[in-house]
């Protein structure tokens, strides 16, 4: 549900520009009132395999939603928000020939049936090439537009699981990382930690499965201490979703408020109302707050300027001066040669070619290294070994490098608007791909046809060199002494050259093994270049253009602002003197009405902080 407040507010904006005639400021509303209408918040669970991600959604939403088993591990994320009635889509997303994105395929299929798609037994891989399945499902937590998201294992910053994990969390309102108290944080734990708190600010960490192990105290107390050295302000819920079910299930109230409070889900959930939900409300309060302000200041901006111009004439000329002189500014700002267009199109294009170089040096690296192992094993025998090493590397190599374009676009943007004269707060929202889990999928590393030498063709070569051999003998002892034939330097010789002839044929097929096996390297992280490249590249294209549309729909707002200002102060110096009286009397109403406006904008922004949430008992509930 849209915030009612703050959809009145645009509803009363959009009146004012239709009755003022700015529909150049209405599109700008219309925008504002299009994000009011979509509530959700997007909370991401992320963790290492088997942590109890899966389990800890189901207790928070009192529901066997997401499959749990010890043999039972999550491919595919799921998204858990509210409908009025209980029901599982299954997404599949896609790209046309030329790259554009298509419409997204949805299947419904039955609750039951979930763990058939969702699971690596049921869809080992991934398989039926599916994008995320959506779990509907009536609960009050979820009312207020929360979304919950069970993501696959993270595994760290190398696994595919990690890389798309990490492409979503631009567009995340909040992460959960979660861990057992079985250990301590590892260091992929931390890794993810760090490289998330760059990509979304809001991250918190859940320690599961607290009811399993006594020293999970002790387990919490490290976590912390990692943290801190980290450098990471996080805070820390240990939770047990087994007690958390338990309580909901127990018919004594005492009983069950004590299980609830041992479980630790009242403050998990009181965070993910207070801090998460009531945090993206604030937003949505404080940036509707400012679009309404701005557009209030420039319907006010020509209204001042003509009542200025009405109520002291001799001052016109240099009213009109001033307005004229402001509008040759704004004027400029619309120019392709503005400084702020400058900075975008020099900065986007020193950014492709600066990430694209990086992409390039990561994976090169990777492939040098890849080589070195290579040469000092054979492909034979390690290439299973082999395979997720080099899988694993190119992953970490692209997450690294699409962790930086982000925080270099994000960088760029903050440039633009300083050049423009715009504050931060006004930049739009910046999308870094395809909504939801979509993302390039790189194939698996190609197995190459590596030769191996059998039984039969070691016994063929060692015979024909063994052959050669003792020919060779024989005919120079029979120059040479007039020996037989059959004497032990023939047969010796036999020997040496058989064991010559297989440890030479041996050491070719390995050769030409590992040559395969770097063949086969080098196709996979071309691949990898060409693939994540592209997608980079239409990341950043996609930055330059919301960017430049939104600095130029601001110019144009401005440019109009400033001529219809100057137009009504030059009408008011023809007008008669009872024609100013009665326009002036005019003029002060509805500059009062806009004034009012802008005042209850402000008062919007301002209040932000002092959401009602609702009662946590009844929530928690």
């Amino acid at each position: 549900m849209a915030l009612p407040d703050a959809v009145a507010l645009v509803d009363l904006a959009l009146k004012a520009t239709t009755a003022y005639d700015r529909p150049d400021l209405g599109k700008r509303l219309r925008a504002t009132r299009a994000r009011l209408a979509d509530p959700d918040v997007r909370v991401l669970i992320v963790g290492e395999f088997k942590q109890g991600k899966s389990q800890l959604l189901n207790a928070l939403v009192n529901a066997p939603v997401c499959p749990v088993d010890d043999d039972i591990a999550t491919s595919l994320p799921t998204v858990v928000k509210y409908a009025e009635k209980a029901g599982v889509t299954l997404v599949r997303e896609s790209e046309s020939d030329s790259g554009e994105p298509q419409m997204p395929q949805r299947t419904e299929v039955e609750v039951e049936q979930l763990a058939q798609y969702v699971s690596e037994a049921g869809n080992p891989n991934n398989r039926r090439q599916l994008t995320y399945a959506e779990v509907g499902i009536p609960r009050r937590l979820l009312s207020d537009g929360l979304v919950l998201v069970d993501t696959p294992g993270v595994g760290g910053l190398g696994s595919k699981h990690g890389a798309a994990t990490m492409g979503a969390l631009p567009r995340a309102d909040a992460v959960l990382l979660v861990s057992d108290a079985a250990q301590e944080y590892t260091a992929p734990e931390l890794e993810f930690m760090d490289t998330a708190r760059r990509l979304c600010p809001n991250v918190a960490c859940v320690i599961t499965k607290t009811d399993l192990y006594p020293q999970w105290r002790r387990i919490v107390d490290l976590d912390q201490g990692h943290l801190s050295r980290a450098g990471a302000n996080a805070r820390v819920f240990p939770v047990s979703s087994t007690l958390r079910l338990h309580a909901l299930r127990t018919e004594n109230s005492e009983m069950a408020t004590s299980l609830m409070d041992e479980s630790g889900f009242v403050d998990l959930i009181g965070f993910l109302q207070r801090d998460v939900v009531g945090r993206a409300d604030d937003l949505d309060r404080r940036s509707t707050g400012q679009d309404v302000q701005a557009v209030a200041e420039q319907l006010a901006a020509s209204m001042a300027s003509e009542l200025s111009a009405q109520e002291d004439p001799e001052k016109a000329a240099a009213l009109i001066e001033q307005l004229n002189e402001a509008k040759s500014k704004a004027d400029a700002l619309r120019q392709r040669s503005a400084r702020w267009q400058q900075t975008l199109n020099d900065g986007v294009q020193d950014l492709t070619s600066d990430i694209e170089y990086d992409l390039r040096d990561r994976l090169r690296t990777v492939s040098k290294d890849a080589e070195h192992v290579i040469d000092q094993e054979d492909p034979k025998d390690t290439w299973d070994q082999l395979v997720t090493w080099v899988e694993q590397q190119v992953s970490q190599a692209l997450t690294q490098n699409f962790v930086w374009a982000i925080q270099r676009a994000q960088y760029l943007a903050e440039q633009v608007a300083e050049h423009f004269g715009s504050s931060a707060d006004l930049l739009p929202k910046l999308n870094y791909g395809p909504e939801d889990f979509h993302q390039t999928q790189l194939s698996a590393m190609e197995r190459p046809d590596l030769e191996v030498v059998g039984i039969g063709n070691k016994l063929f070569s060692g015979i024909r060199g063994g052959y050669s051999g003792f020919m060779m003998g024989g005919m120079a002892m029979t120059l040479a002494a007039g020996a037989s034939i059959l004497n032990p330097v023939a047969a010796a010789g036999g020997l040496l050259f058989g064991g010559k002839t297989l440890h030479d044929e041996l050491k070719r097929a390995k050769d030409r093994r590992q040559s395969e096996a770097k063949q086969a390297v080098r196709k996979h992280i071309d691949e990898a270049t060409f693939q994540m490249g592209k997608e980079v590249r239409d990341m950043l294209r996609q930055v330059q253009r919301i960017l430049r549309d939104h600095f130029t729909s601001i110019a144009e707002e401005m440019h109009t602002s400033l001529t219809e200002a100057a137009s009504s102060a030059a009408k008011a110096v023809q007008m008669d003197e009872s024609q100013r009286s009665k326009r002036i009397r005019d003029l002060r109403a509805e500059l009062e009405r806009v004034e009012n406006l802008g005042q209850r904008a402000k008062a919007l922004a301002t209040s932000a902080a002092g959401v009602g949430l609702p009662s946590l008992p009844e929530a928690v509930r």
